[in-house]
């Protein structure tokens, strides 16, 4: 772990950023355990898998939220909301979310955070709903802040939602002793929470972003990711969780693991259950299932869903189910994170509500956008 560090620090200081000193090594509170365990066997991930039936579900934040700060912090965390809209989540026969966390908010007020994460695990339980809850996330803007966040920028996709850490953590490796407590300490806590369905470990972790945020990125932001998800998987193994890890796949050529980039290569041997990202078509889809059958694990899609790209409830959710792969579209209702407007619209303005929805499946007050799609949704998951 020191020479990963050293290696860091080097990085950090040919591209001009603060030299940092390689941390010490030393025991955190939660980490006396004994025989921490390595990465799953197929068998153990199989195992698991066969237990958890058919996985359906979306990436989930309340329409009361603009960002991860917002679902969470004591000031705006909204269980009438979440409640509601997750009922709605199960009457669709959803029975899985994927939530985003953040490590600012474990620094603001540790014993809070844990808390409302129960919280939300007693609402999501009496749904049936078990999340999989994401720890680090490398997508839209790089500079979160605690505290009251900004209203949403009209008819913008996402225009609120932060990465964590941010930029200013990412290239200060002081400040990641506290990114190891906040890892070991969540995913301590629920280590053997049967409410848990398992860990994102980063989401899409050398994604640059669009072209509004790529100017503000470290010029190597993949070669820090690259040591730094190396530390958070080791983290957040040491606690021995009984559930399992994973980072998924998102761009890219996988169709023979000589083409992988070395942060996929890491992903994959590093993840219990394999994960990917599919915005694409139903073919595409389906190939990139194929693909990584070779692995012989657990398959989650954990993002899909973009009407205006091709991707389709209707096209990839009858593959998902084909092929046993667990299925998370991204979002549930319109919101403030205001995802019913397409990526381009960071550069296209919208007035009014685009006719075709890019994510979503829920207006505010509980109509679907599209019944035949909640329809084909319950009658898929057996709920029609």
């Amino acid at each position: 772990m020191k020479f990963r560090l050293i290696v860091l620090s080097t990085l950090l200081i040919s591209m001009g950023f603060q030299q940092c000193k390689p941390k010490e090594e030393k025991k955190a509170d939660n980490e006396e355990v004994a025989d921490v365990r390595g990465t799953w066997t197929k068998e153990q991930a199989n195992d698991w898998y066969a237990k958890q039936g058919w996985l359906v579900g979306c990436d989930f934040v309340p329409s009361t939220a603009i960002n991860q700060l917002e679902m969470w912090q004591a000031a705006t965390f909204d269980t009438a909301t979440i409640n509601r809209e997750l009922g709605w989540a199960a009457s669709l026969g959803m029975n899985t979310v994927r939530v985003y966390l953040h490590d600012l908010l474990y620094q603001q007020d540790a014993e809070g955070f844990l808390q409302r994460m129960d919280a939300f695990l007693q609402i999501a339980s009496r749904h049936h709903i078990k999340p999989l809850f994401v720890l680090f996330d490398s997508v839209w803007d790089p500079f979160p802040k605690l505290g009251t966040q900004r209203e949403p920028k009209p008819g913008v996709h996402n225009s609120g939602w932060v990465q964590n850490p941010g930029k200013e953590a990412l290239l200060d490796s002081t400040q990641y002793p506290r990114l190891e407590t906040y890892v070991k300490a969540v995913v301590g806590k629920f280590a053997s929470d049967d409410r848990v369905l398992g860990w994102d470990v980063w989401n899409e972790p050398e994604n640059m972003n669009n072209e509004y945020y790529r100017k503000m990125e470290p010029p190597n932001k993949a070669d820090i990711v690259l040591i730094l998800l190396k530390e958070a998987f080791e983290w957040a193994r040491s606690v021995n969780p009984q559930q399992p890890l994973t980072a998924g796949l998102w761009s890219g050529d996988w169709s023979a693991p000589e083409k992988l980039k070395p942060i996929e290569t890491l992903m994959v041997e590093e993840s219990d259950v394999i994960s990917f990202h599919n915005y694409d078509s139903a073919a595409s889809f389906e190939k990139n299932i194929l693909e990584l059958q070779r692995y012989g694990r657990p398959i989650l899609c954990t993002e899909y869903m973009a009407r205006g790209n091709n991707s389709t409830f209707e096209g990839s959710l009858p593959i998902a189910k084909k092929y046993n792969v667990a299925a998370y579209n991204w979002g549930l209702v319109d919101g403030k994170s205001q995802t019913i407007y397409p990526w381009d619209s960071w550069k296209k303005a919208y007035k009014g509500e685009p006719e075709v929805w890019f994510h979503d499946i829920f207006r505010k007050d509980g109509t679907p956008y599209r019944k035949a799609e909640t329809d084909l949704i319950k009658k898929l998951t057996g709920k029609l």
